[in-house]
């Protein structure tokens, strides 16, 4: 074959090839998703609640991948590290998001650079929960007691550097108490250590502990919102309960790999926001206390900053470093 020819036979299949990946729709296999804290807790079942509700509308299939630890760092430094072909994403939140950046100087990613924001999916406050087997049935029964002998009372959070935990440092400033951070790797194990008496209080999502409070194994003492939750309307707030000025939440959303392509990114937003709006599954967001948030990567993106600004001056007031 002359080399006219040969030139001619290699663009054509180069041609053929483009249009083939042209044509190809996204996604044609699984998408992983990473959850950065174990299976039970109120990102994973969120993480779950809305993949299950895109699958079902658009066929796709998800499968979640639980890899917690290290505040969530290693489960979000995984998505950095991951393909950037839209075939893993990540269900972000605060703590990994807008906390870890400042809390831990050698932090193995930075979300601004290593990440791209596809969506925002839910807020949720959190509560400071007790066993009903405790001897604190109020918040002001927790700080008279800890006034009386500081540190004698610990408080478990999901994690060192999560927003339960920031939370928990702001209350005890704020109302002039010593408590002992007891930090857990995820919701599940904390719990069972509540429930049995292992630990004082518990300070996590609304989420991850609504089940158990609906089912009396543990007693609500205060929610970390301005304003009472519509699915603990007897739960009082901590401004109510005498910390004034008091007000924290959690929220998630989806993250990719910084040099995934805008189209995909584009494409699992718009699945995503369709997804939000169906009143099925905002109900189940609502039923285990979340808000819906939707919106664009763009808007995703600025909330990131705006929170990295804010936990960036909480956390150097309460002097907390991480390794």
């Amino acid at each position: 074959m002359n080399p006219l020819c040969r030139g001619l036979v290699m663009a054509a299949c180069l041609t053929s090839a483009s249009l083939a990946n042209a044509a190809s729709p996204f996604p044609g296999k699984p998408i992983r998703v990473l959850v950065p804290f174990p299976a039970g807790g109120g990102t994973d079942i969120i993480a779950r609640e809305v993949t299950n509700r895109v699958a079902l509308s658009t066929g796709w299939t998800f499968v979640i991948e639980n890899k917690p630890g290290s505040g969530g760092n290693l489960g979000i430094d995984a998505v950095a590290k991951a393909p950037a072909d839209g075939y893993t994403i990540g269900m972000g939140q605060t703590s990994n998001l807008a906390i870890n950046p400042t809390l831990y100087p050698r932090l193995p990613y930075d979300p601004l650079k290593d990440l791209v924001p596809i969506g925002m999916v839910a807020s949720a406050p959190l509560v400071l929960a007790t066993s009903v087997a405790s001897p604190h049935k109020t918040l002001a029964d927790v700080m008279s007691a800890s006034r009386a002998k500081p540190g004698t009372i610990n408080f478990a959070s999901p994690g060192n550097g999560t927003v339960a935990h920031l939370a928990g440092e702001q209350f005890q400033r704020a109302a002039g108490i010593q408590l002992t951070h007891i930090p857990y790797k995820g919701a599940a194990q904390a719990v069972n250590d509540l429930i049995g008496g292992q630990v004082d209080l518990y300070m996590a999502s609304v989420p991850s502990l609504l089940g158990h409070i609906r089912n009396g194994k543990l007693r609500p003492l205060a929610v970390t919102s301005a304003a009472r939750v519509a699915d603990l309307p007897q739960v009082p707030t901590f401004a109510e309960s005498g910390v004034k000025g008091f007000d924290a939440a959690t929220w998630f959303g989806f993250v990719a790999p910084a040099a995934t392509p805008k189209d995909i990114v584009v494409r699992l937003n718009a699945e995503l926001n369709k997804a939000l709006q169906v009143p099925d599954l905002a109900k189940k967001l609502n039923d285990q206390g979340a808000t819906v948030l939707r919106g664009t990567p763009e808007q995703f993106g600025a909330l990131i900053r705006q929170d990295i600004a804010r936990w960036s001056t909480v956390i150097q007031a309460s002097g907390t470093k991480l390794d």
